[in-house]
């Protein structure tokens, strides 16, 4: 006999509020059943301190991610539902000698699902299914929403522990709720005595804060009296609280309603004694066991309070006793001004909230447990910032946390960001789930471009559609057996020819991608290489051509009008740039033999990881994306891109989603790529570096160079990968980082509004063109056989005012004197975009850091206008921009077209001036007359020569 035994003939069972793997495997659990244990309960706190204060889950979290990745919340049930089943077979022999009175395990739903009733019988339904024992109790909070729950759940036929219960008018309404799921479930034809039910009213905590207000009023008394009996009062309430919730309990059994019940077998729902440890180590450590014994109730203690009232506990009928007195204790509580309904209330809502803080707590500990496990397979991250954004990062992180902000931006909550439309373009979530539902398709495509025999593919397409597969072709590179994967993202006559030239046609699939189907370059480029294929393929043109587009669009007509090999759906709430991991990227990567499935399975890993049910401080994404925000808030808005060669390519497209994204109403992050590397002197405090690394890679200058950053205070981010193909990963982690920073910025980053203004000007010009024959007249504001100079008036009245004269070096003198610190200067060239003359642009921009120390971009154009021509014209006013245009000689026609893509071309380029003008952004255009190459070296010693 124990002293548990003793209180069973009292009427009063114990379970024991703790539960971990190793406690029911080494037979601990065992021998406290035999010592009189009767139920175990389980909650967030719990499993949190099993899964992070021990390795004891690593095994079973390997064994789980076997078989393929999970997400956390899936891990943590996983690994939850085993030990409850466990921890149930265990006691199943007390729930068969009970008749189902003792011998339960709880488990809880998710804490974050209090508010919801129907969030919470979804959930109780599933888990009660997944635990799969007669002996489960599911735990469901006592909330205002949490009631209509518990009737519905034991009208199913479901045990159930309501928790969190402090008042005794809401113990009430769950003891009737009780009530009303059995006659429920009897009307269904249920067996209302397998139907378990108990009721966890919390006391130690009523203490706590009781006597807290308690010594507020002590303080302010004057009266030796009044503090006396104001000091008799503490740790009095919660035992007083008890025994009249217990009076209520008897007198609901002694109802009408209740007899004809028991009268079929149900059993009452006992009142359940929790929070019994004692925190006030004034008062006995047993005061909340001893105090509180009577029939028909259960008392959850923790192990520390379990060992103490084997110890020393004294079993003896005390729960009926002092209930006058208790009646008088809480009516001198009131008399004192404390309101009991009043302390209850903020209970329920601090213990709502502490249950939510420690289910973030346990899932962070599953999330880096399950990280560990996953090792080098998931790429790292490691972030270094100076303490005061540190601090500001946390802080926000926390209020993120707290505000459950994940789980809404997952939910799809348009709150998150502007409560505009943003709800209706966050497919890009599901999108590697979609991707493997239709992971035979691709494979099937992959098989017939390879049984087709073809030597290049060829995509051509803008923004979204073209940089997230010129990624994967610079990062994987040509796979065996499969054709080479190309891009053509211009207008520009030459580089148009010198794609073509790159490709062998009559062995070319081309794929089209364009969301809409009206975007003017993949609309030309697309009536080039079809009139070019059926020059060289004839009647067969049609099946070296696949589209990639939404459905119902233009594009989509002319692909069933032409015969193309094949169509391909995108989805319509996925924007371009966020479509990497849809078809806009799979179809290309099947097309050029990237293994899909390994592809998706990859990203998958940081989808995991960056899933909603990871707090901040686990979520790799979300991190991120709270860093580039409040970093741009406080200032340092140019986000440095650096990158392994074999990864370079991947700034292009983050390039794109992050200046799109967050580049309007006058804010942005500024996005900085390719940048070479230069020492600390080279940057303002305006500077974020972000660096993406290959494993593999021996250390270099690089490394030393970024450490010296880091050490004059500049945040650096680094991302490790295991290999190329980890770049999957990458993908999802800066899609939702950009989301997230979209969100502290205070912005829809999925809109681009000022990306259409430069359309607009666009299809006036081109439309002028078709009525004239000719781009409308501009007039230089300075001229030589070399170069045109051009700018609008106000722009011009400026530089002239700054001493810009007839000749180029004057105006780009004038022009870069206006560079002030935090300013960008972007060099915007509607060139052919080439090595060398990307060399060229790379020797202006680094000339403008050197001397003006202040962050630059190159854009080629049109491309750029797809990318971060939104956050040039949108966001702040600290651009200084130098567009650059040239003759195109020989132009080439675009077929059925009177303007040609030299004219489309350099319609893009004067609209896109146009719309930099009307914003009043510092611009300066100098046009090329000679050979591009020339001009651009010619240009660039001018440059050099404005700015010493």
């Amino acid at each position: 006999m124990t002293p548990l035994h003793a209180l069973h003939a009292q009427g009063q069972a114990v379970w024991l509020d703790f539960l971990a793997r190793s406690f029911v495997e080494t037979g601990e659990l065992r021998r406290l059943v035999e010592a009189g244990v009767r139920g175990v309960t389980s909650n967030p706190s719990i499993f949190e301190k099993a899964i992070a204060g021990s390795t004891e889950y690593d095994g079973a979290i390997r064994a789980a991610l076997a078989d393929g990745d999970r997400g956390v919340g899936d891990l943590y049930e996983r690994l939850a539902v085993e030990d409850i089943q466990r921890a149930a077979d265990v006691l199943r022999p007390i729930y068969d000698q009970t008749g189902g009175v003792d011998g339960f395990v709880s488990l809880e739903v998710s804490p974050y699902l209090a508010m919801d009733t129907d969030a919470t019988i979804a959930e109780a339904r599933r888990l009660w299914a997944a635990v799969d024992r007669p002996n489960l109790m599911v735990k469901v909070p006592g909330t205002a929403a949490g009631v209509p729950a518990v009737r519905t759940l034991i009208g199913d036929g479901i045990n159930v522990n309501v928790t969190l219960l402090f008042a005794r008018p809401v113990y009430e309404a769950v003891a009737n709720a009780y009530i009303a799921g059995l006659e429920d479930f009897g009307a269904k034809g249920g067996d209302v005595a397998r139907v378990a039910s108990v009721a966890s009213f919390f006391v130690s905590r009523i203490d706590t804060a009781a006597d807290a207000l308690l010594d507020a009023r002590i303080a302010a008394a004057n009266d030796p009296d009044e503090k006396a009996r104001l000091e008799g009062l503490k740790g009095e309430i919660a035992v007083a609280n008890a025994k009249l919730a217990y009076r209520s309990y008897k007198a609901l059994i002694a109802g009408d309603r209740w007899r004809v019940l028991a009268a079929k077998g149900a059993r009452p729902q006992r009142l359940l004694w929790a929070s019994t440890g004692t925190k006030n180590k004034a008062y006995s450590d047993v005061l909340y066991v001893d105090e509180l014994i009577g029939p028909d109730t259960v008392n959850t203690v923790p192990p520390a309070t379990l060992d103490a009232f084997l110890d020393h506990g004294r079993p003896a009928a005390t729960l009926e006793r002092g209930v006058d007195e208790a009646e008088a204790a809480l009516a001198a509580l009131d008399a004192a001004g404390i309101s009991l309904d009043a302390v209850t209330d903020r209970l329920v809502e601090e213990g709502v909230a502490l249950f939510a803080d420690a289910f973030d707590k346990l899932l962070g500990a599953v999330a880096q447990a399950r990280a560990a496990v996953l090792g080098d397979r998931l790429n790292r991250q490691a972030v270094s910032v100076p303490p005061a954004l540190a601090a500001a990062v946390a802080a926000e992180a926390d209020a993120w946390r707290k505000a459950g902000t994940i789980r809404r931006l997952w939910a799809k909550d348009a709150s998150v960001w502007t409560g505009t439309d943003e709800h209706r373009w966050l497919g890009w979530l599901t999108g590697t789930a979609e991707g493997q539902a239709k992971l035979a398709d691709y494979q099937a495509f992959a098989a017939d471009v390879k049984a087709a025999g073809f030597t290049d593919v060829l995509l051509l397409g803008m923004g979204g559609s073209s940089l997230g597969p010129e990624v994967l072709a610079e990062t994987f590179g040509p796979q065996p057996g499969f054709p080479r994967l190309r891009i053509l993202d211009s207008t520009d006559p030459a580089q148009v020819r010198a794609t073509e030239a790159a490709v062998k046609l009559a062995s070319t699939l081309v794929i089209v991608a364009s969301k809409s189907g009206s975007t003017t370059e993949p609309n030309v480029m697309l009536a080039y290489f079809l009139d070019r294929l059926r020059k060289v393929v004839g009647d067969a043109a049609g099946r070296h051509v696949v589209a990639i587009t939404d459905p119902g669009s233009s594009l989509e007509k002319v692909a069933q009008r032409d015969g193309f090999r094949a169509i391909f759906h995108g989805e319509p709430t996925i924007g371009g740039r966020y479509s990497v991991l849809s078809p806009f990227g799979l179809v290309p990567a099947a097309a050029a033999g990237i293994d899909v499935a390994q592809f998706l399975a990859s990203a998958e890993l940081m989808v995991n990881a960056c899933g909603p049910d990871v707090p901040p401080a686990a979520n790799p994404g979300v991190q991120l994306g709270l860093l580039l925000g409040v970093a741009a808030k406080a200032g340092r808005d140019k986000m440095t891109m650096l990158a392994s060669r074999g990864l370079a390519d991947f700034g292009a497209w983050a390039e794109q989603l992050v200046a799109e994204s967050t580049g309007k109403n006058g804010q942005a992050i500024i996005p900085v790529d390719g940048e070479p590397l230069g020492s600390p002197v080279c940057y303002g405090d305006d500077r974020l570096f972000v660096d993406l690394r290959l494993a593999g890679d021996a250390p270099s200058h690089h490394d030393a160079e970024m450490a010296a950053l880091e050490k004059a205070g500049h945040p650096v981010v680094r991302i490790v990968l295991r290999d190329r193909a980890e770049i999957a990963q990458e993908f999802f982690r800066f899609e939702i980082a950009t989301a997230v920073a979209g969100a502290v910025m205070g912005l829809n980053p999925f809109d681009q509004p000022d990306v259409e203004a430069s359309k607009i000007k666009t299809r006036e010009l081109t439309a002028a063109f078709e009525a004239t024959g000719r781009l409308p007249a501009e007039t230089p504001v300075a001229s030589s056989d070399s170069f045109d100079v051009f700018t609008d008036p106000a722009n011009a009245a400026a530089l002239r005012a700054a001493g810009a004269g007839t000749d180029l070096d004057g105006w780009l003198r004038a022009h870069l004197a206006r560079v002030k610190p935090g300013d960008y200067v972007a060099l915007l060239a509607y060139v052919a975009r080439n090595p060398a003359h990307a060399g060229m642009l790379q020797s202006m921009r680094l000339a403008v850091r050197a001397r003006r120390k202040v962050a630059t971009c190159v854009g080629f154009g049109p491309r750029f206008l797809h990318s971060t021509g939104q956050a040039y014209k949108g966001g702040p006013d600290t651009g200084v921009f130098l567009q650059i245009t040239a003759d195109d000689h020989p132009d080439l026609p675009v077929p059925g077209q009177a303007a040609s893509f030299g004219i489309v071309k350099a319609a893009q380029a004067r609209g896109d001036f146009g719309v930099l003008a009307e914003r009043g952004r510092r611009a300066l255009r100098v046009h090329i007359k000679t050979d591009v190459a020339a001009g651009l070296a010619a240009l660039a010693a001018a440059v050099e020569h404005a700015l010493s």
